[in-house]
């Protein structure tokens, strides 16, 4: 399968074969000694939280590690010992941080430094010089890839005889650190009427193409160097009659509850889409030459880093609506529905909140950018206003706006998303599968997560 470039046309975009997961794995036959490593940083409130428990649960040991800390002078440094103290043990303490955007070229300047002047009024008119962003891009893979080997150099002293190992990828995102694209990208995600900017016009730019580059490098490249890098590790765990799987978090829309029937959606604009794509390539290619790698493409939900996305949380609402068909016998089930339900005001309730949900999803301005064939989509005026009105709308319905259902929501999907992977990567079935809301439902209706 080709890869496009992170710029290419909706057109010129090999089209996927939309694979959900429908029933849920079989019991993993984990056992005490395996190994559960997380390729990245571990924080709070994110996907990779779920299948950690579930590890740790199992009795799996769970090797940490850290992208690393950049001083004040932009250096990349380990943790020091008071950052060491809160983490964790077994820790592996080499900086993992992917990108380029801080990465000195040959004269000592970063791509960042490039248009640190720019200013909001001058952003589309940003221009960098190329060959040094690939100069910066050479360096830092070159230096990521010295940091990954000395990683697996410590991780293999950490892996018993006869283990199983699952590595999770968790490396997501790549905005460049520079002060223009913040204010830039916020009216992209949350401008509305004219303060919309269409992320289009921002794509093709030369700030977005460099953001293109450092997402696919950030979120898809990755995965491909820690399977080739990590291949002196499998061999030997092969070798002694344990497993090695890869796990990796995609967003490629997914199933949710509209009008009583699970439909494929998604967030509009989901600019990191390309990457995720290529990242489901990365994959296939492991596939088949018979490394067991697998992507999830996961459902939205609320964590640190989505905060951005006014809108996104839209589509997490309807969770409920699959948790009463999927779990209306179900105890787990029920008490997620009456701590959600407390959070609304007394004269809204669950009903009115899904035919609303239902109205936003069903409408023509969201319908026009969640066509399979066509994602990732740029988004449009008339489809973001009405998508962050909706968002407005559906907190108003709260009690309290810092207190909303979609936290609720959002711990259970990751808890039951974790739960799901885990399980899975004991005999995985393919390269790439969606978890919709309705395997997720069904996870926690078994009363089994935690």
């Amino acid at each position: 399968m080709t890869t496009s470039s992170p710029n290419a046309t909706n057109s010129n975009k090999a089209t996927r074969s939309f694979l959900p997961m429908r029933t849920l794995p079989s019991a993993a036959k984990y056992k005490k000694g395996d190994v559960l490593v997380v390729f990245g940083e571990l924080f709070s409130r994110g996907y990779a939280n779920g299948i950690v428990d579930e590890a740790e649960r199992a009795g799996l040991t769970v090797v940490r590690s850290t992208v690393g800390r950049r001083d004040a002078d932009g250096k990349l440094r380990a943790l020091n010992a008071e950052e060491l103290e809160s983490q964790p043990k077994p820790f592996i303490n080499i900086p993992l941080e992917a990108g380029f955007d801080m990465e000195p070229a040959a004269d000592g300047t970063t791509p960042v430094d490039q248009i640190k002047g720019v200013k909001m009024s001058e952003w589309e008119n940003a221009k960098f010089d190329w060959a040094k962003v690939e100069d910066s891009r050479k360096r830092a893979t070159e230096r990521f890839h010295k940091n990954v080997e000395a990683y697996m150099r410590e991780l293999d002293k950490l892996i018993p005889k006869g283990a199983n190992v699952i590595f999770l990828h968790t490396m997501a995102g790549g905005v460049p650190r520079a002060k223009i694209l913040m204010p830039t990208m916020n009216r992209v995600f949350k401008g509305v009427g004219d303060r919309h900017l269409s992320s289009e016009t921002f794509w093709k730019s030369e700030l977005g193409r460099f953001t293109a580059i450092n997402f696919e490098e950030v979120s898809a490249n990755t995965l491909e160097h820690l399977i080739n890098i990590s291949r002196p590790v499998r061999e030997r765990v092969e070798k002694e009659g344990g497993t090695v799987r890869y796990q990796a978090y995609g967003y490629h829309g997914t199933e949710v509850s509209i009008r009583g029937e699970y439909a494929w959606q998604s967030y509009a604009p989901y600019l990191q889409g390309w990457a995720k794509m290529k990242l489901e390539d990365v994959a296939e290619e492991a596939w088949r030459k018979g490394i067991k790698a697998t992507v999830f493409n996961c459902p939205e939900i609320l964590t640190n880093s989505s905060s951005i996305f006014v809108g996104v949380e839209v589509p997490l609402y309807p969770f409920v609506a699959a948790l009463r068909k999927e779990g209306a016998t179900s105890a787990k089930c029920k008490d997620v529905l009456k701590r959600a339900e407390a959070l609304l005001k007394p004269e809204h309730n669950f009903d009115e909140m899904v035919r609303f949900t239902d109205e936003v999803l069903t409408s023509e301005p969201i319908r026009s950018v969640c066509v399979f064939e066509k994602w990732p989509q740029h988004n449009h005026r008339e489809q973001m206003d009405q998508l962050i009105a909706s968002s407005e709308k559906l907190i108003e319905m709260h009690r309290d706006p810092k207190n909303l259902i979609t936290f609720v929501l959002s711990e259970e999907v990751f808890r039951s998303t974790g739960y799901v992977m885990y399980h899975e990567s004991f005999a995985p079935r393919g390269p790439v599968y969606w978890l919709g809301h309705d395997i997720l439902a069904k996870a926690l209706a078994t009363e089994k997560t935690l």
